[in-house]
């Protein structure tokens, strides 16, 4: 068994590949160690390979996919994406398709690395910074996945010129107002902005999302999909959900707006085709998913 160890990045993953292609190592003698991994007892380190003369070739879509699927955290996540490059480059075409195992798992992550980069966009809660130095706006996030670095250009997009930071457990974002810093390991001065204590701005989020929550779309199995559990600690209106569901549940149903607008004087909306038990309620879970207001 030969152990490649590297920095846990695609590119020097990438280099490493390479290098064992042309050495004719077979995947089931490769042992990936990232950073993270500690070597084995019986792992021998495997010999330089010359560099390559040109004849390896591996087609840009592969490595593309092979990139994306790399932000998977999981078992095997280095051995797999070998073992594709590996059949690729004998011949085997099928082993990016989904009817093949490896293919099939490929897709899988590819799958999760999107839905996760998903989640960034729709779950980040920026609140403006007070700390001396810093940016303009930070927020905190726990993905499951590496995707922070390339799906956080996003909100370049959304806000500008203004500064802002998004920093995890593992890597942080910077965006000073025209370029983005990654960090692979986020500093701990962009941690302590990013969990600072919450701001009048939380407080008006909330009040938003209670005065627009709609109990009678309410979906309780559908919403845990769109917006999974270990989101809901980190959401200004997380500590919320739980008692508006509740109150859903308590036949707040029945109507189509908010409980603290229903109850109020004037004309009540009631749920579209009240009464109509064969009509299960809408997969819109109120908009828990992603109010389309500066975040």
């Amino acid at each position: 068994m030969h152990s490649l160890r590297f920095d846990g990045t695609f590119a020097t993953w990438r280099q490493a590949a390479r290098r064992a292609l042309l050495q004719g190592l077979a995947p089931h003698q490769l042992q990936w160690l990232d950073e993270e991994a500690a070597p084995g007892l019986f792992d021998q380190p495997a010999e330089r390979a010359p560099e390559p003369n040109g004849r390896l070739r591996v087609s840009p879509e592969l490595l593309d996919l092979l990139e994306s699927a790399a932000q998977y955290r999981g078992d095997e996540r280095w051995s797999l994406l070998y073992r594709i490059l590996w059949r690729f480059v004998q011949g085997e075409r099928s082993a990016v398709l989904a009817g093949d195992p490896d293919g099939s798992e490929l897709h899988r992550r590819l799958k999760a690395v999107r839905r996760e980069a998903h989640h960034l966009h729709a779950f980040v809660r920026f609140q403006p910074s007070k700390a001396a130095g810093a940016p303009d706006f930070v927020a905190w996030f726990e993905p499951a996945h590496d995707i922070l670095a390339s799906a956080s250009g996003h909100f370049a997009e959304r806000l500008g010129k203004h500064s802002w930071l998004i920093a995890t457990s593992r890597d942080g974002v910077y965006w000073d107002g025209q370029r983005l810093q990654h960090e692979r390991r986020c500093p701990a001065h962009w941690q302590a902005w990013a969990q600072q204590p919450e701001d009048d701005g939380q407080a008006l989020w909330r009040a938003y999302y209670g005065s627009t929550f709609n109990p009678a779309r309410l979906n309780r199995t559908v919403m845990q999909q769109h917006l999974p559990l270990r989101f809901w600690k980190h959401l200004p209106e997380g500590p919320l959900i739980p008692q508006l569901m509740s109150e859903a549940r308590a036949g707040a149903q029945r109507d189509g707006q908010a409980l603290v607008l229903a109850g109020r004087k004037g004309k009540r909306i009631a749920r579209i085709n009240e009464g109509d038990a064969s009509r299960p309620p809408s997969d819109d879970v109120s908009g828990s998913d992603a109010p389309d207001l500066p975040r």
